[in-house]
């Protein structure tokens, strides 16, 4: 049967129609290629970023970590150089307690002994021979707020070593005092009835505590 030229003419209308059609769908299927490709350009760009934040974060944790040691470092060292400087300033004070009110004869600051491995360190230690006899363990608490319980058991615990790490000393009679910037009243008041002397600055040196009536300074 013969093709008329109309049939020709619509199946060659049909055919373009189609190749139009598959170049519409090839140009979407490109342009989202394209976008894809720019969406994944953008999704790596964003990584990188963030990669760069995380770096920039590590940095700056380790920086802040390295600022932190330092600070501490500096505090810690502020807090020995005011121990120094307290120290310093109380020793003249407690020199000539211990020399007018006692009658000590020798008076040692930063006192270190070590003994089987273990070590002792008293602020200030001070002795007579002769008919006195004795000697005086002096803690001094150069932090400028209150004195602290630990402050008291402390002391006691430097008193109650002192013969097995000075045995030089152990037919001495000992006595212990315990000097501070300031003194809550409780606290005070604990360290006379644990048999200690109480010193406290004023007036820029350090003065005993007045003693109430009937103290017997503890014999150890």
């Amino acid at each position: 049967m013969a093709t008329t030229a109309d049939e020709v003419w619509a199946l060659l209308g049909e055919l373009i129609e189609s190749q139009k059609e598959t170049d519409r769908r090839m140009q979407e299927t490109d342009s989202r290629m394209k976008l894809t490709d720019l969406q994944m350009q953008e999704t790596d760009r964003r990584m990188q970023e963030t990669d760069r934040r995380m770096q920039e974060t590590d940095r700056l944790i380790k920086e802040n970590g390295r600022f932190i040691k330092e600070l501490g470092k500096q505090i810690g060292g502020l807090g020995k150089k005011f121990g120094s400087f307290t120290e310093g300033l109380a020793l003249p004070s407690i020199e000539r307690i211990l020399q007018e009110r006692f009658g000590m004869e020798i008076i040692s600051p930063s006192v270190r002994a070590s003994k089987g491995g273990q070590h002792l360190e008293i602020d200030v230690l001070a002795y007579a021979n002769s008919d006195i006899n004795t000697a005086y363990v002096v803690e001094i608490k150069s932090h400028p707020s209150h004195p602290r319980e630990e402050s008291i058991a402390q002391l006691k615990n430097l008193l109650q070593k002192f013969r097995t790490f000075f045995p030089e000393h152990k037919d001495k009679k000992l006595y212990g005092i315990l000097a501070a910037v300031d003194w809550s009243e409780d606290l005070k008041q604990q360290a006379l009835r644990e048999g200690l002397y109480v010193a406290r600055i004023h007036d820029e040196v350090f003065e005993l505590a007045e003693t109430p009536a009937g103290f017997e300074p503890k014999l150890w």
